[in-house]
């Protein structure tokens, strides 16, 4: 659900915003006779994924949710993470965050038809809303942590998660501040995207 830090960490282009999204949506499913420029996208949102779900500060920070909560706890840390990602914006990229959303909704876009149809719906309330816009303050993540909620197809006690989140706010941007210039300096130098591009074109 972490879908700004996914795309923050994706390269500057159509294909690639695709892949690093596809993940969330059944990824190698559907990647089959996609273009190797997407497989590579979509390579980098799974190494980005397993980084952050073996990282020890993640795991600890599960401790801030409560018992009945824990279990989708790093579903609202994902979340949490593109808040933090958004207070923090000028600490990480020096493009107005106004500008990178509107380059990222137009990429996207751009690979509407290509896309499984859940993702194609989610990306087109995402860039028609603006849901990046929401996760600006506590109450905006809370009503799309609650609207999450709404969506599991089992009874659950995931609701209120924000109020953990808010609870232990501080703790879990101290968590985020730690994390998140680790996740981008692996991203880095793992290099999926652009080692694969320099393979594809030898």
């Amino acid at each position: 659900m972490n879908y700004l830090a996914h795309l923050y960490l994706a390269q500057p282009t159509a294909d690639s915003h695709f892949g690093n999204l596809l993940g969330d949506f059944g990824g190698r499913r559907y990647s089959a006779q996609l273009p190797n420029t997407v497989k590579n996208g979509l390579e980098n949102h799974y190494l980005v994924d397993r980084f952050t779900d073996s990282h020890p500060l993640v795991k600890e920070a599960k401790q801030y949710f409560s018992p009945a909560r824990k279990r989708f706890a790093s579903v609202a840390i994902d979340v949490a993470f593109d808040h933090f990602l958004i207070q923090h914006w000028q600490r990480f990229n020096d493009q107005p965050l106004a500008e990178f959303k509107q380059h990222s909704y137009g990429l996207l876009n751009a690979r509407q038809a290509m896309m499984p149809s859940r993702m194609q719906q989610v990306v087109t309330s995402m860039t028609n809303n603006d849901w990046f816009k929401e996760y600006e303050t506590l109450d905006g993540i809370g009503l799309a942590l609650d609207n999450i909620a709404k969506r599991i197809r089992f009874a659950n006690n995931f609701a209120g998660a924000a109020d953990d989140i808010a609870r232990h706010y501080q703790q879990l941007d101290a968590v985020f501040l730690t994390f998140f210039p680790e996740l981008v300096e692996h991203v880095k130098q793992m290099g999926v995207e652009k080692q694969k591009l320099s393979d594809i074109s030898r």
